[in-house]
């Protein structure tokens, strides 16, 4: 068991767009100006928040854990699911003092301070998770209180108008953020994968490497190059914001959706809907944790799913030719819908995980099946 050095415990505030203010401890990085921003959103995981921080889907937000022990077990790079973390910051109730675990190579402090993400300790989490529940996720700003690294004052009237200033992420293009920037390839399988690049992690990268050949490409790449590569199968990733600001990507899928097949994650759901003239629309809080029930309407089965969006595809704009296929137990929001005629479908929550359950896992197979028939 170790124990975490952390330097002297310097007071922090939290601030949010609509004026609610909480008093914690800052760790992790200290941004140079002194103050982060980003949309407050809540995940419920209990355990893998290495993970969470490190998934790209969370670029433009800052992540609030309603688990409280946050570090205890440490860090691993094993666990990262991207080449460094794109979330502007992480509150947490009550950050470990020690870790302990076969697996850590470092404490979960150090490791936010290497790759420069802010975070905010001592926060009275369960009132602000309560909060974001009703009020919905809401832009804020948080930063240890005093001198900042760039010589500017952190004070709560600094903090107010940061958090004002704070656009969230409707409307934003996120993506752009954090898709490759050249094509590059992953596993050496029998068949051939290309996988869009919103924002995809390592997870899925391992699960679709034990299919085919994958090679990611990024998010901007048109239809015509991608169908050049001659796949057995299109693969749509996961990713951060809005899909009304990708527009492109759309586009590209519309062209390859009937001409090879396709499986769409998150974003690259909400994409493939939007592809198909379907709308999307923001959550209140979006969906965020390891222990969302989905079923599945053909067959009946519940999947326990790990999801990570703060945007849905609204099932009632589903074109004729889309099935709605998975539906959100909690609040009846879309999970999933296939073209069976274009041999395309995708799911809104993680099969995957990484964190979370597995019981999803078998729609990488459902893929695998598709590129079979089609052969």
């Amino acid at each position: 068991m170790d124990l975490v050095t952390s330097g002297p415990i310097r007071p922090a505030l939290l601030v949010l767009a609509d004026g609610e203010v909480f008093e914690g401890e800052a760790l992790g990085a200290l941004p140079a100006g002194g103050i982060a921003t980003g949309e407050v959103v809540f995940n419920t995981v209990l355990t893998g928040y290495q993970e969470v921080i490190s998934d790209p889907s969370y670029a433009g937000q800052i992540i609030t854990f309603t688990y409280p022990h946050i570090g205890n077990y440490g860090v691993t790079g094993a666990d990262d699911e991207s080449g460094r973390p794109f979330a502007r910051g992480v509150i947490a109730r009550e950050p470990a003092r020690r870790r302990s675990s076969w697996r850590s190579e470092g404490d979960l402090d150090a490791w936010l301070v290497g790759h420069g993400v802010p975070g905010i300790g001592g926060i009275d989490t369960r009132r602000l998770t309560r909060h974001i529940r009703d009020r919905g996720a809401v832009p804020g700003a948080f930063g240890a209180l005093g001198m900042a690294p760039d010589g500017t004052t952190v004070d709560e009237a600094a903090l107010r108008g940061a958090a004002a200033a704070e656009p969230g992420t409707d409307g934003v293009d996120l993506v752009a953020q954090v898709t490759t920037a050249a094509p590059y390839t992953v596993g050496d399988g029998p068949r051939r994968v290309v996988a869009y690049d919103f924002g995809i992690k390592t997870t899925i990268l391992r699960h679709l490497s034990a299919l085919a050949t994958v090679e990611v490409v990024p998010a901007s790449t048109p239809a015509a190059e991608v169908l050049a590569r001659q796949p057995d199968g299109v693969f749509l990733a996961n990713g951060p914001g809005d899909p009304a600001t990708v527009p492109d990507a759309v586009a590209a899928i519309r062209d390859l959706v009937g001409a090879v097949p396709v499986f769409g994650i998150c974003l690259g759901h909400q994409l493939l809907g939007r592809a198909i003239g379907a709308e999307t629309v923001k959550l209140t809080f979006g969906h965020h944790g390891g222990n969302h029930p989905v079923r599945d309407v053909r067959s009946g089965r519940i999947d326990i799913t790990s999801q990570n969006h703060s945007f849905a595809v609204d099932a009632d704009t589903l074109p004729s030719g889309a099935e709605l296929t998975h539906v959100n137990l909690n609040d009846g929001v879309c999970e999933g819908f296939a073209l069976p005629a274009e041999r395309a479908f995708s799911v809104q929550h993680h099969p995957e995980a990484g964190p979370g359950p597995h019981d999803a896992a078998h729609l990488f197979d459902r893929f695998a099946e598709l590129m079979e028939e089609s052969a």
